[in-house]
């Protein structure tokens, strides 16, 4: 079963309005409608068209959806996300072949959040479960699975919560995931009541303080240590990042405070980008210094000529 992503179908951004979404299906099927278009493939592409309107306007299909487009890409082979589940079957078989199975697995034949043609059980569904993820900033570039285990409330027939069990998963951290982001895990909840579905479990993504780097967006910001005639001879310094180390060049004259940008070596964007790094120049004096030292620096001082603060 391949992935497909409605938006480049429809040929809109994932941040289209719905207005967009409408107008762009309006003109698709207009385009590729079978009783009036030549164009190749006009059935296949109508359909397509269909479909994907038919996933995107409405909000809650929307949330659903955009919750798997993070692990597919289209055209490709699709595998769920830890805790998703195909829906499977097409709710009694009436009208499977309107949507494509990929459509289907999500939504039910006909769409609805249900399954196709079926009815909603009569039972409720289960607790939604909340837990914090922290995260290495190391583990945001990793394609590794992260095992993770919480507690899931136990209900009996009557609704009335008995015991919690404990609970593992091995979780995949979605590319381009940002402090705070809150990822959902369907079914991964509670049982449901009386036949009703699970609930989901919702991760809230917090980024683990990390001792060399700072985290400002998809950026980092890391400070290196030089000593005053690094800045003004300038050098070449072993910079870590979060993958290894990378060689700067200081230029001669550098100025404490100053920032220099390594590209791509930042932490991932939702595009699968890497931010920058910047690096920021730090002046450090040595803590002690003999008679000979001092000696040195009071010749640097009448030598040199220079006033910081003449524009104070």
């Amino acid at each position: 079963m391949d992935f497909k992503d409605y938006y480049k179908i429809l040929g809109v951004e994932p941040t289209a309005d719905d207005k967009e979404i409408k107008t762009a299906y309006r003109k698709l099927a207009r385009k590729y409608h079978p009783d009036v278009s030549k164009e190749k493939d006009a059935e296949a592409k109508f359909k397509d068209a269909s479909e994907a309107y038919e996933a995107l306007k409405s909000a809650d299909k929307r949330a659903e959806y955009d919750e798997l487009r993070k692990y597919g890409q289209h055209g490709q082979p699709f595998q769920g996300p830890p805790g998703w589940q195909s829906r499977g079957g097409f709710g009694g078989g009436q009208d499977a072949g309107d949507f494509s199975d990929f459509f289907s697995s999500i939504f039910g034949a006909r769409g609805d959040a249900f399954g196709g043609g079926q009815r909603r059980s009569a039972g409720r569904k289960g607790q939604d479960v909340e837990m914090q993820l922290s995260v290495f900033l190391e583990e945001t570039l990793s394609t590794e699975s992260k095992q993770i285990s919480f507690q899931v409330p136990q209900y009996d027939a009557s609704g009335r919560h008995v015991s919690n069990t404990t609970k593992s998963l091995n979780v995949k951290i979605p590319a381009g995931v940002t402090d705070g982001e809150r990822i959902r895990l369907k079914g991964q909840g509670a049982p449901g009541i009386g036949g009703g579905p699970n609930g989901d479990l919702y991760l809230i993504v917090k980024f683990a303080p990390h001792p060399k780097f700072e985290v400002d967006g998809e950026n980092l910001i890391i400070n290196l240590p030089l000593a005053p005639w690094e800045l003004a001879l300038g050098t070449e310094v072993a910079v870590p990042t979060l993958t290894g180390k990378i060689n700067l060049k200081v230029p001669a004259g550098s100025q404490n405070g100053q920032r220099m940008r390594a590209k791509g070596h930042g932490l991932l964007n939702k595009a699968g980008q890497r931010g920058f790094l910047y690096v920021q120049l730090k002046a450090v004096m040595p803590k002690q210094a003999d008679d000979e030292t001092i000696a040195l620096w009071q010749e640097l001082a009448r030598k040199a000529n220079f006033n910081p603060r003449e524009n104070f």
